[in-house]
């Protein structure tokens, strides 16, 4: 037997047009669109170069803002040098974009705690489990390159 969910329909769940993960420069890191709502790269660039510079001078470092940008609900929050956004249409329900905003936080931080530790012995194992047979280890590339391989996996593992 069919389930009914009764006046929903797919439109009627929230959605998330884009998901965005910047630099204190305003440059990517890792951004993921989920609508056609900016059709070219262009366009995508100069969405987030406008965000960026309408809430650079904001204090989103205790918690998360909201703001309304170009008719979509934006929530952001920063943290260090990276600035974490989330956007949606203007009829999306704040709460639940504050959520996902936490939830794609959570999920950076915990990919990105191997940074964070100093104990060599404990990064050395991590790194180890982390190596597969067609992979080059961290202990065989440069500094820079480890940096450019990890901001790589990152934006596999946190926008694919």
């Amino acid at each position: 037997m069919a389930h009914s969910y009764g006046e929903y329909s797919k439109e009627s769940y929230p959605s998330v047009k884009n998901i965005l993960l910047l630099d204190s420069e305003g440059k990517r890191v890792a951004v993921k669109y989920f609508s056609d709502d900016w059709p070219t790269l262009a366009a995508k660039l100069s969405f987030e170069k406008s965000l960026f510079a309408k809430t650079v001078k904001t204090n989103a470092r205790s918690e998360a803002e909201i703001t309304m940008f170009d008719s979509y609900i934006v929530v952001y929050k920063f943290v260090q040098d990276l600035h974490f956004f989330v956007t949606a249409g203007s009829d999306e329900n704040e709460l639940i974009l504050a959520a996902v905003l936490q939830g794609f936080f959570d999920a950076v931080g915990l990919l990105l705690r191997i940074i964070l530790e100093t104990d060599a012995n404990t990064i050395a194992g991590k790194v180890a489990t982390n190596g597969g047979d067609n992979t080059v280890t961290f202990s065989e590339q440069t500094l820079s390159q480890a940096f450019a391989t990890a901001r790589e996996h990152l934006a596999r593992s946190l926008l694919n």
